[in-house]
């Protein structure tokens, strides 16, 4: 007489984006630079490029004739893209035509965080590996 065995496995599956919150003690968010929405405002009438390079040191921004090029501590890609991932709100966008970060107020980023730390940066894997700047937008009741 046969028995009937069954098997299981076990799959897990990893993803390479994680959204931290501040305020989870088991799930610290990311080291790095930041700056807050009093720093922000203070900057008025400022274009977000600007305020990456006015308050984080290393962040260069300069005006190519291709639009604006944002790098953290300069020229690090073998493929000639030195630029850094954005992360709004836990997803990742792309600036808009000539670089810059169109449709966003800076009157609405409640936290800007740039993270340069490879420890910090691999979860993002290669599209992080020339920086991250993770961008909070102002939520109600946060």
């Amino acid at each position: 007489m046969r028995t009937a065995s069954l098997h299981t496995t076990r799959v897990v599956l990893l993803l390479g984006l994680a959204a931290c919150s501040s305020g989870a003690a088991n799930n610290p968010p990311p080291a790095g630079q930041s700056v807050g929405p009093a720093e922000i405002e203070r900057t008025t009438n400022q274009p977000i490029e600007r305020i990456l390079q006015a308050k984080f040191p290393g962040v260069i921004v300069a005006s190519t004739p291709a639009g604006l090029s944002v790098t953290i501590g300069g020229p690090s890609s073998f493929d000639g893209n030195s630029a850094p991932l954005y992360v709004l709100d836990g997803s990742p966008i792309d600036p808009g035509p000539r670089g810059v970060l169109t449709g966003l107020n800076p009157y609405d980023i409640e936290s800007i965080k740039v993270l340069r730390n490879p420890a910090d940066i691999a979860i993002y894997g290669m599209r992080g590996a020339n920086g991250v700047i993770l961008i909070t937008t102002k939520r109600p009741g946060r």
